[in-house]
């Protein structure tokens, strides 16, 4: 009989959810044709349907190994309700970080001052949700939204979360708005600290990057949206060699499963140095569970099995969980 081995489930640090019905869609010729689309869609979705179809978005995590999520949410107040009825009817942990948006995208995302956006996460923690702040970036949030955001969850001990240098286009403007490229913005405003996540960045320079060493922020890479919105590869050796923790996320969803992430962080590693075993299957394991769950501040979350059986293991002489990591989907766990 196959043996079953138990290990940490996987956890999903960034996701938005909605974005799933995206699937399939080949549209625009960059990040910022996407970018279009989304902000359409995202116009249509309502409290029923981020009901039914994050209840979906959630099963398939959980089916794929994630146990838990930190969902990225900035389609309103409601809307992020029910998206935490959507993750207790999938039976999947879950942390909301709940977006603030000062400017830029759609009238639904934003809230007409900080302040009213930190009344917002105070009552959804009355109600009883996990929750951490997230300014979504530096292009909607002013340098006055971040110092309060930042004070507010140092003073709470909540975890922060924010997209930075995902894309070059965000870099040029924040050096022309305010002289110093995103994750030297967030430094400067209090933003970067132990329990920040700086999600993607991707184009970030050895500047930026010792930033994040020193201050003991993470970064949540998110490689099938990466790859799918074209945005550029992680210099994922000059990450390690600074000891900058990594998390993984599905964002977009327009794949679900943590061992293509895990496997991708890696390929993009041997890509870029032309060297084999960057990252051990037993750190990149870390990356999938661990790391992200102390990105969205959890003590604890569900285990998963590995399959042995399973036909993409059979016959596997060497490390199964090398095996894991490098040739297998997520149909393996359960």
């Amino acid at each position: 009989m196959a043996e079953l081995l138990t290990i940490p489930g996987f956890v999903n640090a960034h996701s938005h959810a909605f974005q799933r019905a995206l699937r399939g869609y080949e549209n625009g010729p960059d990040f910022w044709g996407w970018r279009d689309r989304m902000i359409a869609h995202a116009e249509r979705q309502t409290r029923e349907t981020v009901r039914h179809e994050y209840e979906a978005a959630y099963r398939e995590m959980r089916a794929a190994g994630y146990t838990a999520v930190g969902e990225f949410h900035y389609l309103g107040f409601d809307e992020a309700l029910a998206a935490s009825e959507a993750a207790e009817a999938a039976g999947i942990g879950f942390v909301l970080l709940y977006g603030a948006y000062a400017r830029g995208g759609t009238d639904r995302f934003r809230q007409a001052s900080v302040e009213e956006y930190l009344r917002q996460v105070e009552d959804l923690r009355a109600r009883g949700l996990t929750v951490g702040v997230a300014p979504h970036s530096v292009r909607t949030c002013p340098p006055d939204w971040l110092e309060a955001i930042a004070s507010h969850a140092e003073r709470e001990q909540l975890v922060l979360h924010v997209h930075a240098d995902e894309q070059p286009r965000e870099i040029e403007e924040c050096l022309a708005e305010h002289g110093v490229r995103p994750i030297e913005l967030l430094a400067r405003t209090g933003c970067l600290g132990t329990r920040t996540t700086i999600v993607h960045a991707t184009h970030a320079d050895d500047a930026e990057l010792d930033l994040l060493t020193e201050s003991g922020a993470r970064i949540c890479v998110c490689p099938t949206t990466e790859a799918n919105l074209g945005d550029g590869f992680l210099r994922v050796e000059a990450v390690r060699e600074r000891g900058i923790g990594l998390c993984i996320g599905s964002d977009s969803n327009v794949r679900v499963d943590p061992l293509e992430e895990l496997r991708e962080l890696e390929g993009i590693a041997r890509r870029r140095t032309l060297a084999r075993g960057v990252i051990s299957a037993g750190t990149l394991l870390c990356f999938g569970s661990d790391e992200g769950a102390a990105a969205l501040g959890l003590d604890t979350w569900e285990e998963v099995h590995i399959d042995t059986g399973h036909p993409t293991l059979a016959g596997i002489e060497g490390d199964v969980f090398a095996a894991l990591v490098m040739s297998c989907s997520a149909d393996v766990l359960s």
